[in-house]
């Protein structure tokens, strides 16, 4: 049985969790308006601008294998782009944005509901839903045209993106708080999230690689949860190279590291 202690314990927590499901809610509200803004088509831009650069991206690929499997029956050239492109766009996004978040959204800090974690947890919450709409989109319009096929094993594929979107998250905690302090770390933050695209495992699985290369890419988390990703979208791939253990802790050990960093970087904002 519960003590009436332990029972305010509980209802306390509970109002906490709501209270800040509320301001999440309302902060990706924010983040909606003050990106895309109400011109023009508004808020669909938070699904075109994914859609736009994933397809322009597949498109350039339909000449090399787009209609038929060049390393199984149902691996194709465009699905395997837009899932790769797609899915690697939220790392970038995250991370990117993760340098300007406090500035931008510093003033909120006023508010004592409010905290840096709840506003990169709201863009990262964003960035994982426009891409998931978008890449639903690409796909089924990928199926439909006989370019690729839809998404073989569907749990394991959103269980791999949900694992690199908190991946993507843990690192931007990190790196909001690392931009705030340095101005040089800020200025290679975009140059490093495009050299980590090809080394990402967005555009090829470990099973390409041969030996020992393998093994030593293999050591990169996001190459193994992009492992998943590729072998949740086609059922041809039945030997993917990934280990949720080893995965989830690089996931938890970057987010103590992130909420670390967070923690010291809050004592030294000042509102003014």
């Amino acid at each position: 049985m519960l003590t009436t202690a332990m029972r305010r314990r509980l209802w306390r927590t509970v109002d906490g969790f709501d209270v800040q499901r509320h301001v999440i809610g309302a902060l990706i509200l924010r983040e909606l308006h003050t990106r895309y803004g109400r011109d023009n088509i508004g808020y669909l831009w938070m699904l075109a601008e994914p859609m736009i650069l994933a397809a322009s991206v597949a498109i350039i690929h339909v000449g090399y294998g787009g209609t038929g499997g060049e390393h199984g029956s149902d691996l194709r050239a465009v699905p395997f782009t837009l899932m790769g492109y797609c899915v690697f766009m939220i790392f970038r996004s995250i991370v990117s944005r993760s340098e300007t978040a406090l500035e931008s959204n510093k003033a909120l800090l006023f508010h004592r509901m409010v905290t840096i974690f709840d506003i990169l947890l709201s863009r990262a919450l964003l960035e994982f839903l426009s891409t998931i709409a978008a890449l639903v989109i690409l796909l089924t319009g990928a199926a439909a045209l006989g370019l690729g096929s839809l998404p073989a094993r569907p749990l394991l594929l959103l269980t791999g993106i949900l694992l690199f979107t908190w991946f993507s998250f843990a690192i931007s905690m990190s790196i909001s708080a690392a931009t705030y302090f340095s101005h040089a770390i800020a200025k290679i933050v975009h140059p490093a999230v495009y050299i980590a695209m090809p080394l990402s495992g967005a555009f090829f699985l470990l099973s390409w690689i041969p030996e020992p290369y393998r093994g030593w890419i293999a050591w990169s988390p996001s190459v193994q949860i992009f492992e998943m990703v590729h072998m949740g979208q086609f059922a041809s791939i039945e030997d993917a190279h990934f280990n949720p253990a080893y995965i989830l802790g690089w996931c938890l050990g970057l987010t103590v590291i992130g909420l670390t960093a967070l923690r010291v970087l809050r004592r030294h904002v000042h509102l003014s």
